[in-house]
């Protein structure tokens, strides 16, 4: 089986054009460059990443898959297991922690029922903790989905999660 069919059994033929045209932004000797972006339109098809699709991106770029896995294990933004509806990442950075962002997350996970790194039983919420999200000036914050909630308190959080159906 080619490397593209192989990716075609996780990505439509529109997301393959997708990769492509990442691809085509670097030098051809340089595609693996490409990575970070096949694995978002990857994960965004499936949901999240899982070891047969990042062996498929692997072959496409022609790089080893350890590569792959590495990329996609550093960064938050990649998920290696199934998510929630809605993905909660809440900063835990030191601008963050000394607003009492702890206090955010331990109400968090008396709220949601969940830890850190955990999915809610109903599939509505992930819970992550986040290095920074660049809101600094507005700590206490985390980000649902593409959206910022700062100057958070307990008491705040169930207003917050009431947006997220």
């Amino acid at each position: 089986m080619t490397s593209k069919a192989l990716l075609l059994e996780f990505i439509s033929d529109k997301e393959l054009k997708q990769i492509d045209g990442e691809i085509k932004k670097y030098p051809a000797e340089q595609k693996r460059s490409a990575v970070m972006q096949a694995l978002m339109i990857v994960q965004k098809a499936q949901g999240h990443l899982t070891e047969p699709a990042m062996d498929a991106v692997a072959a496409y770029l022609e790089i080893p898959p350890v590569w792959v896995y590495e990329v996609a294990s550093f960064y938050s933004m990649y998920a290696l297991k199934p998510k929630g509806k809605h993905e909660v990442n809440v900063c835990t950075n030191i601008s963050c922690k000394l607003r009492k962002s702890d206090e955010i997350v331990k109400a968090l996970e008396s709220k949601l029922g969940i830890k850190l790194g955990e999915t809610t039983k109903d599939g509505r919420f992930t819970l992550k903790e986040v290095e920074c999200l660049g809101a600094c000036v507005n700590a206490p914050m985390m980000q649902v989905n593409e959206q910022y909630h700062e100057h958070l308190t307990p008491d705040t959080l169930d207003d917050v999660l009431a947006q997220y159906p």
